[in-house]
């Protein structure tokens, strides 16, 4: 991986959504527990405290599931999972530069994904 974050930048932020997931994975609070650990262990990001997993959304149809928040030291994790689509929406934010192609690819596996559409921005 070359470098990506340039002098002047504060950071930067992947953008992830999965389609087609399999639905036991983002239906399981443990494999979403297991998948925070794995990704900060291959991207060497240090979490700080615990992964917040609630499940919620059940007041419109399309959006039930889980959701869930791991601050990192250098930010933050987050993600959302639609039940009714099999989908699943993250972010990845850091201050610190990370590779997100190796995020991309362990998110898509992880998650059984068949299709992904990805978007790297970097915070000025």
């Amino acid at each position: 991986m070359g470098k990506i974050l340039k002098k002047g930048d504060y950071g930067m932020e992947l953008v992830l959504d999965l389609y087609d997931c399999d639905a036991k994975v983002i239906r399981s609070k443990k494999k979403l527990r297991e998948f925070v650990d794995r990704l900060c262990s291959i991207l060497k990001m240090n979490k700080y405290g615990k992964c917040y997993l609630p499940y919620f959304g059940l007041t419109a149809d399309h959006t039930p599931g889980y959701s869930l928040l791991q601050f990192i030291e250098t930010s933050s994790i987050t993600g959302h999972f639609a039940e009714k689509t099999n989908s699943a929406y993250l972010n990845i934010f850091s201050c610190k530069e990370f590779d997100p192609a190796k995020a991309a690819s362990f998110a898509k596996e992880f998650f059984g994904a068949r299709r992904m559409k990805k978007r790297v921005y970097l915070r000025k």
